[in-house]
């Protein structure tokens, strides 16, 4: 049956981050409390697979934890001709990329999350040179048994784990699915999600823990649908609009 051989690949993704991703997710969580504590923000790129969302606003979770996202849009229609006439700028997707990096309120000390599972896509990677190059710490989620098997497709040659500051290994296979079922020639089910969402919380819940051991509590959610939540989260807002953290 699919779910036993399922619910064991998904326990030997969380086995492998308690056992061989500890001293990374803690070295996350200490360039995370470092910027708390020194007046800096933690911000968090879209994730792809690992659900960027679980991270924000979730009860037990940090107020601390922002999105970070950007639109950079130009309408500026052609003719057809012109449009035959004038190459396409094959960088431009990086080119946007720099811009929202440069319009935004990242400053030094800062942190970013970024995750690509191959290792390879280019935006990921960007984002995280762009921001190393403000001085922004980056902290990258990745699968290092992927990403050794592909050619990055960024310009520079670097894969993600190549271009932050702290590798954090999900844990998913080479190719992601990671469930062997008879019929098929291919492994199903992908293992990045689960492996990128529970080292994640690993990430928050030893940032908090740190927080809290070293006097400076970080404000949290609790979940707006139980009693007394609403009044908790607003306290719990200016509380972080105040402190930062």
């Amino acid at each position: 049956m699919i779910i036993p051989r399922y619910t064991a690949a998904a326990r030997s993704v969380i086995d492998f981050l308690e056992t061989q991703q500890t001293a990374n997710i803690e070295a996350a969580a200490d360039l995370v409390v470092a910027a708390l504590r020194q007046g800096g923000t933690v911000s968090c790129s879209e994730i792809g697979h690992g659900l960027q969302g679980d991270f924000l606003g979730r009860a037990g979770g940090l107020f601390a934890v922002q999105p970070f996202s950007y639109a950079v849009n130009v309408n500026n229609p052609l003719p057809e001709c012109r449009r035959k006439a004038q190459p396409a700028d094959p960088d431009e997707d990086l080119q946007r990329l720099r811009i929202a990096v440069a319009q935004s309120s990242l400053r030094a000390g800062d942190v970013m999350l970024v995750a690509s599972v191959s290792g390879r896509n280019r935006a990921p990677i960007e984002l995280a040179l762009a921001c190393r190059e403000r001085g922004v710490g980056v902290i990258g989620f990745t699968s290092m048994t992927y990403t050794q098997k592909v050619v990055s497709l960024h310009p520079t040659g670097k894969r993600l784990f190549e271009a932050v500051d702290v590798v954090i290994d999900c844990g998913a296979p080479y190719g992601d699915a990671g469930v062997a079922v008879p019929g098929y020639d291919v492994q199903l089910i992908p293992m990045s999600g689960l492996g990128t969402v529970v080292a994640g919380w690993m990430l928050w819940g030893s940032v908090m823990e740190k927080m809290a051991a070293a006097g400076t509590p970080a404000s949290v959610y609790i979940s707006h649908n139980r009693d007394g939540g609403p009044a908790f989260n607003e306290t719990g807002r200016v509380r972080y609009n105040e402190k930062g953290y």
